[in-house]
């Protein structure tokens, strides 16, 4: 490291850098959250990306100048984390932004103050980059910045040139580059050279559109994006030869090093992979987890979940046997929350997850590796899709993984296998499911053209006239339809709530002279409301009117269910986790349904103490308040949004204040005492890291407290007892069931024995070997297994014994019990018994002397065990 450059911590970079434009009339806003708000990204992929709306034109800045130090995630590279100096899927991105403000003279200028100036980086190693074309950026380099002109250098479109797309706001770049070696000389400078230079800083002019032709005009306001890699300064600034040896990331190597007893230092090349790749994820799983993502097979989810298993993999190629992510974590909270405070907040949640992941993980991981062992020993240049698709299915291991492992080997997979096995099991998957009826939607969204929004009255009318706007039979327009046909209707305006926000859509009927329509629920495509019914008297026409009436009785019971959803998310923020968000609802006319992330599930006593604390704020008669406001406003306030979803900038907030406060647009009780009473009936797990609580409230609740007192009084007319004995006597018949079943068992296992005791007469000699292969037939596999260890303790240290039963109609029972003699002859009852129980369409395994498994193909029971005993006599002849 030059000795003019001083060192500075990676804290000390950023505030630096903060500070230096905030001097310079830049807001300073926070990182915003690894969720982007762009539907059409993942995660936060660029510093610029909380900014992109502004820029493509379609919201106004409340700022000028912005600047911001961005959480950032990219996953496109993660095969070179570890590998390079400074490749990473977590980074830190300093940005300094101008809308339609400052450009390019101000950008050159500001970002060569601070690189030279504040950071101290030596101006004669130092190299820009422009854009091929763009004179104007070359000319205030080497004019006004006094940058000699050989280390100026002119790249292509590809390189220096940044786009938001096809088409749109576009412009060029230009960056500037730390030289490690000016002592090789000014000739021919090679960019490309990584050993060389590192680039730190991009400047992006954004001053053009460009049309779907292709052609681009000057933008009206030019606008200034910029990134610097907080980690590539710190590797400079610190003097070491990689990002990961810096203090943003060192931490945690060295946390990975005392667990694993490993020195980092003295290591080789591969184990120090190992521990950059497990610095680097765990910084990004920390930071993934504390802005709401939990582990699941889709979507962020995925990506967390596959982060990971990498570092638990990385770990086990360390020695590491154990659980270890939490500690690791914890290390990385410590680093990240005095810039990120929520990762402290969240500390718990975060470790909770990694340790339930990384549990759940072990757990498969040891057999998923043997199998993969097993595939490759078997020599083979490429992995089968339908291997790799196993290991994905059965074990947890993504396809990456796979990949990875494979090319440590020197093999390939076949992907396109992988992906045929995968759409298979998708198609399986979806037949499992019920299909939605979409001939609505195609019919609606030709009338949409035709039709206006539906006016939406049910936040005050429970009912009201309105006109037939649109009606559809079988999801095709009809101009009438009669007594007895089912129907889709679109109204001028409705008092009927259309299901959203997990609220199901009203029921109710619409009137006129001699017309009665049944509405069953109600549907919102796009802004039109679809009313789905039956008409069970008179004639239903376009551009007639009629009064729609809802069911006051299903309002009032949803109205009591979506106000106690509410109630019920604030509770489980009191008094399990501040950090619980929601993950899907259900307010029904019966029922509530509440999903939310939590890696645990809430005990009974927790439980308890939620239903209490609802049921004191019913009590305690707070006044609810709907009030509109801006988005802005209401986040201000604390109003809590449902996570993923996208709100405008005027919302509708339902507030029980004091209580909870949440952006919703169902509807709600006028007061808490309104909704009577609350039970929770049931929480169970439904997801990886989602839980979901099922309740009840008002009138449903009676209902619910019926129907339990009559099964309680009919248990109690059934055993003539009363219902505090209910209990004790439930516990007594399953003791008496436990009982009866093991005399069952032990009654089975002695006749199978005695079974067994038969088959020594037909024992084969086979070389020294004495072997005995039979089927039981309706035998349980515990006595099978019982009965394959007497046979073997007859026969003694050369005995191999295979036997296998059919205890159901579409199960086997296979087992193997080999001697030791046998095993020395390379038969391991493992192995022998898996191969074996795949005849029948199953698998299984154990020790070398001892082994079980199953299959699901009765009939092929035969085939299986005369291959097995074809097998043993070719094995030890």
């Amino acid at each position: 490291m030059p000795s003019a450059l001083k060192y500075l911590t990676g804290s000390e970079i950023r505030q630096k850098f903060l500070e230096f434009f905030a001097a310079r009339g830049h807001q300073m806003l926070p990182s915003a959250s690894l969720v982007p708000e762009d539907p059409t990204v993942l995660l936060t992929i660029a510093g610029m990306l909380p900014f992109k709306p502004i820029f493509l034109g379609q919201r106004t800045s409340e700022y000028d100048r912005a600047t911001t130090s961005q959480k950032c995630i990219r996953t496109n590279d993660i095969e070179n984390v570890g590998r390079t100096a400074r490749h990473h899927t977590f980074f830190e991105m300093l940005g300094n932004f101008s809308f339609g403000d400052y450009f390019k003279p101000e950008a050159i200028a500001w970002g060569w103050e601070l690189s030279t100036k504040v950071f101290g980086l030596p101006p004669e190693r130092l190299v820009v980059s422009v854009f091929e074309e763009d004179d104007e950026a070359a000319n205030i380099w080497r004019d006004k910045i006094g940058v000699p002109p050989h280390r100026i250098i002119r790249m292509g479109e590809a390189d220096n040139f940044w786009t938001s797309g096809p088409t749109g706001p576009c412009g060029p770049c230009s960056e500037i580059y730390y030289d490690f070696h000016p002592e090789r000389g000014d000739d021919n400078i090679d960019l490309e050279d990584d050993s060389r230079f590192i680039e730190f800083y991009n400047l992006v002019f954004m001053q053009y559109n460009r049309d779907a032709q292709g052609n681009l005009t000057p933008l009206q306001n030019k606008n200034i994006d910029t990134g610097m890699g907080l980690e590539r300064m710190a590797q400079i600034l610190q003097g070491v030869p990689n990002n990961y040896e810096t203090d943003l990331i060192f931490p945690i190597i060295k946390t990975a090093a005392e667990i694993a007893g490993i020195d980092y230092a003295t290591s080789d090349t591969k184990t120090k992979v190992s521990y950059k790749v497990i610095g680097d994820h765990v910084r990004a799983v920390v930071h993934m987890i504390a802005d709401g993502i939990t582990a699941s097979n889709i979507g962020r989810g995925y990506v967390l979940r596959r982060l990971i298993r990498r570092v638990v993999r990385h770990g086990r190629l360390l020695g590491i046997q154990g659980e270890f992510t939490a500690q690791v974590a914890e290390t990385a909270i410590s680093l990240s929350e005095t810039a990120y405070p929520n990762v402290r907040e969240r500390a718990a949640f975060i470790k909770a997850e990694l340790q339930r992941e990384e549990s759940r993980f072990l757990t498969t991981l040891e057999r998923g590796e043997k199998l993969l062992e097993e595939i490759l020993a078997k020599g083979a240049k490429q992995i089968s899709g339908k291997d790799a698709f196993t290991l994905y299915d059965t074990y947890g291991f993504p396809l990456e993984l796979t990949q990875e492992i494979a090319e440590e080997r020197g093999m390939t997979v076949d992907v396109a296998e992988f992906e045929a096995e995968m759409a298979l099991a998708q198609e399986r998957s979806r037949e499992a499911h019920e299909t939605i009826d979409l001939t609505v939607q195609g019919s609606l969204d030709e009338l949409a053209e035709k039709i206006h929004p539906t006016e939406f009255l049910g936040y005050t009318e429970l009912s009201s006239t309105a006109l037939i706007a649109a009606l559809l039979v079988d999801g095709k327009p009809v101009e009438q339809a009669t007594a007895g046909t089912a129907v889709q209707v679109v109204l001028s305006a409705t008092p009927f709530y259309a299901e959203s926000g997990g609220q199901i859509g009203d029921c109710g009927y619409f009137s006129g002279p001699d017309l009665l329509v049944r509405i069953e629920d109600v549907q919102k495509e796009s802004s039109i409301f679809v009313h789905f019914g039956y008409v069970e008297r008179g004639t239903l026409t376009v551009g007639a009117s009629v009064t729609a009436q809802i069911d006051r009785a299903c309002r009032r019971r949803a109205q009591a269910h979506h106000t106690a959803t509410h109630l019920l998310q604030a509770a489980l923020k009191k008094i399990v986790d501040d950090g619980i968000s929601q993950a899907g609802s259900l307010v029904a006319f019966d029922r509530l349904r509440f999903d939310f992330n939590c890696p645990r599930a809430v005990t009974p006593e927790e439980l308890q103490q939620i239903e209490d604390l609802i049921n004191t704020w019913i009590g305690e008669a707070h006044d609810t308040q709907v009030v509109e406001m801006s988005l802005k406003e209401a986040k201000a306030k604390g109003a809590v949004a449902m996570f993923g979803e996208k709100y405008g900038d005027w919302v509708r907030t339902v507030d029980v204040p004091g209580v909870s406060m949440e952006l919703c647009g169902g509807t709600h009780v006028k007061n808490t005492a309104e909704i009577g009473l609350f039970k929770i009936v049931s929480e169970t797990g439904v997801a990886s890291g989602v839980r979901r609580i099922e309740a009840v409230a008002g009138p449903a609740v009676l209902e619910y407290l019926n129907l339990r007192d009559r099964i309680v009084r009919d248990l109690c007319a059934e055993f003539k007892i009363k219902p505090e004995e209910i209990p004790g006597r439930i516990a007594q018949m399953q003791d008496s069931l436990k009982a009866a079943n093991k005399q069952l068992d032990a009654m089975a296992a002695e006749l199978a024995v005695a079974k067994s005791e038969q088959l020594l007469s037909q024992t084969e000699s086979v070389g020294s070997a004495q072997i005995i292969v039979a089927n039981l037939g309706e035998v349980a596999a515990d006595a099978l297994k019982t009965a394959a260890e007497r046979l073997l303790d007859k026969l003694g240290a050369d005995g191999a014994v295979v036997l296998g039963a059919i205890p159901s109609a579409d199960k086997v029972s296979l087992v193997a019990a080999f001697g030791k003699n046998i095993n020395q002859k390379g038969l391991q009852a493992g192995k022998f018994i898996g191969t074996i129980a795949s005849i029948c369409g199953g698998g299984g395994g154990g020790r070398p002397n001892l082994a079980q498994a199953g299959g699901r193909e009765p009939a092929k029971l035969p085939e299986a065990l005369e291959a097995a005993l074809t097998s043993l006599r070719a094995s030890l002849s």
